[in-house]
């Protein structure tokens, strides 16, 4: 289970249509609406300046939030629609949906490395290069996977880790399925690649005198 999942804070908007919208706007909200969960829909504003910052650190639209909303209850959400002006491209209206714990979505999941200090190829000077430093997954909203792990310890120079080799979370699978994708390589250093390419020209010329002789 994830250890914190964010939270998104909200007011209840008094009245709905264009108007309340507009009003709602010019004191520097962000009119939106939550439905779903078997419940009626309800008019909310969000701060736009709260609402901007976590639009501009991305993946807004696969992250799971605790709507927290005055004198209620708080309920999971994702975000569904974000409209936005054609011109300045802000936020002018969001869209919310409710989530039952059984409700399965598709969220980035961070991916965590670790065993570098015992990794064979991590010791012998290669680079440990993240491919994905995180993984979507379907996922059941009751139930989200803090991080994955991923054990480098038994990898050597050359070695590539693919999605496969990640255990995952009871009721979790990777949105992509078509393929087993690379999670991660450790890479030889330029320094090494260099002498092994030394390495083979040396054999190569002790090669060709032995078959002049």
């Amino acid at each position: 289970m994830a250890g914190q999942i964010p939270d998104l804070h909200a007011t209840v908007r008094a009245g709905t249509g264009k108007g309340a919208a507009r009003q709602a706007r010019r004191e520097g909200f962000v009119p939106g609406v939550v439905y779903g969960g078997g419940q009626d829909p309800q008019p909310i504003n969000i701060k736009f300046n709260e609402l901007l910052k976590r639009l501009r650190a991305g993946r807004f639209m696969s992250t799971l939030f605790n709507l927290k909303i005055e004198g209620q209850d708080d309920v999971r959400v994702i975000c569904r629609n974000v409209q936005r002006d054609v011109v300045k491209d802000l936020p002018t209206h969001i869209d919310l949906m409710r989530l039952h714990r059984s409700s399965r979505i598709n969220l980035f999941i961070p991916v965590e490395f670790v065993g570098q200090d015992e990794s064979v190829g991590l010791k012998r000077g290669g680079v440990l290069t993240v491919v994905r430093p995180e993984v979507e997954l379907m996922v059941t909203a009751g139930d989200i996977p803090e991080k994955l792990v991923v054990d480098v310890s038994g990898h050597d120079v050359g070695d590539v880790i693919h999605m496969s080799e990640i255990d995952l979370p009871k009721g979790t699978r990777p949105v992509i399925t078509d393929r087993d994708f690379v999670i991660a390589n450790i890479s030889a250093p330029s320094g090494l690649r260099s002498s092994d390419n030394e390495d083979e020209g040396e054999g190569e010329e002790a090669t060709e005198e032995g078959g002049e002789e």
